[in-house]
């Protein structure tokens, strides 16, 4: 008896091992979708209505378009139908595929690099008020593009929050009234803007109400007739009767050649098995994201102190800032990604950093290094099937052109202040032009958006933030948190500092650095400039595929929402 044990255990135990292999295996298959969905914005109405979207049993690009479309009525400094923006995509599968949709805005067919020049001089308020200084708006198009290619619900159900919005009213907060503040001038100077978005000429009182009945019945336009109801009959001829009347140069011909440009993500290996995938050309901040990782793999970041820490992100941003001028609409002009991303050229601009003194700019190589608008929107959304969006939005500066197309509710914005419309000088921000972001018909001028994930075998990260050219500081920032570890809450709220090659100095939040810490970057060689407030307002979400834990977590710095809640019954 006892040999037949033995000879049966082994049978036995091989048997118990191999359920137990299968158990693991179906456990692990489990784990490789998140157990619940997860939903950063800037805005709490926004977040809700990305969740009311699931419920209805959309998935993540339907509440792409839910959220987006939201926030174009809660954050009219922000975005809005008249901007445009980035989306990155993530389409779940047993491989992932990631889409990158280009939704920025298109110089008219009229524009030319002289445009804003008057008597041979740039006249700079030009290209930041009023009609002239519009580009062809995107997110209209996107969100069409979204719904009907990678979406479940009709565009109707995903736009259905943000026309509820637009018509009940949404209360003016404080980030509202601090965003008029800036442009209160420029926009009393339009009457459909002032009548909208301001109290009898003053900014309003917190917590009334804005209401945009106009603007709902643009939003059930786009949801009725798609791309047609925007870009074609009724609502663009108004639009472009009101920009001509206006002083501006769009035509019903522009408006009917806007279409989404499709683009491959950036994808750059990093070490331990991770990948970053982030936007392309004509974003400048996935290629200045890419090189700064690149760099710092290569340098002791983290077992570095506050101080070395600090100069050693602070060197890396410098290169690759510097470089950040070569650089423009694809469309357009020849990038030289690849060569920027060459683990060659990596190494050199490594090994060119002094580990105890700060490089002067001025000894580089110049390139052109330019500012855009920083009043920006992103948000983050992961659905169960581990589908994901990472939106970055836009109408330049806050409130855009602080001009209003009157009978549609559509502010427009003023990303053509982002083209280079002086290349031999300075652009409104005192910063060099770049021959490859000069202005040209149907061009899209060059941004920083940087909608990002870092993915590998074991876990899927989020990013984004506004900010214009702070925009991949920010984001390199909250990427370094999360390879070192820190919790999900650490990474937006991390203190925040920035350098661009030109101005040389360091730009920080005003509680950054302690004084002994100025003192020692300084003696390292560093020069330090305080914004005088905090800026940013960044968007994450982590996706741990071992166990199917999401986190998500929106930024202390803005009123948004971050939420993480089970799937609503399909």
């Amino acid at each position: 008896m006892k040999i037949g044990r033995l000879i049966r255990g082994p049978l036995l135990w091989r048997n118990l091992l191999g359920a137990l292999g299968l158990f693991c295996a179906l456990q692990l298959q489990a784990a490789t979708q998140p157990e619940r969905i997860a939903i950063a914005t800037a805005h709490p109405a926004a977040t809700v209505a990305g969740q009311e979207t699931l419920a209805l049993g959309g998935n993540a690009f339907d509440a792409a378009v839910a959220i987006s479309a939201a926030l174009a009525v809660v954050e009219p400094y922000g975005s809005g139908l008249g901007g445009g923006g980035f989306f990155l995509l993530r389409e779940a599968g047993e491989s992932p595929v990631y889409r990158f949709l280009d939704a920025r805005e298109r110089a008219p067919l009229a524009a030319d690099a002289d445009l804003y020049k008057v008597d041979g001089k740039v006249d700079k308020k030009l290209s930041l008020d009023g009609a002239l200084a519009a580009a062809i708006p995107g997110l209209p198009a996107a969100l069409v593009e979204l719904a009907e290619r990678f979406g479940r619900l009709p565009l109707r159900d995903s736009l259905a929050p943000a026309i509820r919005l637009a018509r009940s009213g949404v209360s003016i907060d404080r980030v509202y009234r601090e965003r008029v503040s800036w442009r209160i001038e420029a926009m009393r100077n339009d009457a459909e803007t002032a009548r909208l978005f301001l109290e009898k000429g003053e900014i309003p009182e917190e917590f009334s109400l804005l209401r945009q009945p106009e603007l709902a019945l643009t939003l059930e336009q786009l949801a009725a007739e798609g791309h047609q109801g925007f870009y074609d009959g009724k609502v663009a001829e108004t639009l472009v009767q009101a920009v001509q009347a206006a002083g501006g140069i769009w035509s019903l011909s522009d408006l009917a050649a806007y279409r989404i440009v499709e683009r491959q993500p950036l994808r750059v290996q990093l070490d331990q098995g991770r990948e970053l995938i982030s936007a392309p050309p004509p974003s400048a901040g996935g290629i200045a994201l890419g090189q700064s990782l690149l760099m710092l793999q290569q340098l002791p970041w983290r077992q570095a102190d506050a101080v070395q820490r600090t100069h050693l992100v602070v060197e890396t941003l410098r290169r690759a800032y510097r470089d950040r001028g070569l650089l423009g609409d694809p469309d357009f002009v020849s990038n030289p990604a690849r060569q920027l991303l060459a683990p060659d050229y990596l190494k050199q601009l490594a090994s060119s950093i002094d580990p105890h003194h700060a490089t002067p700019s001025d000894s580089l190589p110049p390139s052109n290094p330019w500012k855009e608008g920083d009043h920006t929107t992103h948000f983050s959304v992961l659905d169960t099937e581990g589908n994901g969006v990472a939106a970055t939005l836009s109408v330049n500066l806050p409130f855009g052109a602080a001009f209003t197309v009157p009978g549609t509710g559509v502010l427009l914005n003023n990303e053509m202040d982002d083209f280079a419309a002086d290349v031999q000088g300075a652009n409104a921000y005192g910063l060099s032009g770049s021959q490859a972001n000069s202005i040209a018909a149907g061009k899209r001028p060059l941004s920083s958006m940087s909608p990002s994930f870092i993915e590998s075998s074991q876990d899927f990260a989020s990013f984004g933030t506004p900010g214009g050219s702070r925009i991949p500081s920010m984001v390199l920032l909250a990427m370094l948190e999360y390879l070192d570890q820190q919790p999900i809450d650490r990474w937006p709220s991390v203190s925040r500092y920035h350098h661009q090659y030109r101005p040389d100095l360091i730009e920080h939040e005003p509680d950054t650095f302690s004084a002994a810490q100025r003192s020692a970057l300084n003696a390292l060689g560093h020069q330090l400039k305080s914004t005088g407030r905090q800026y940013g307002n960044q968007q994450v979400l982590f996706w741990d595929k071992q166990d199917g834990s999401v986190e998500a977590a929106s930024d202390p710095r803005g009123i948004g929402t971050a939420i993480v809640k089970p799937d609503a019954p399909q």
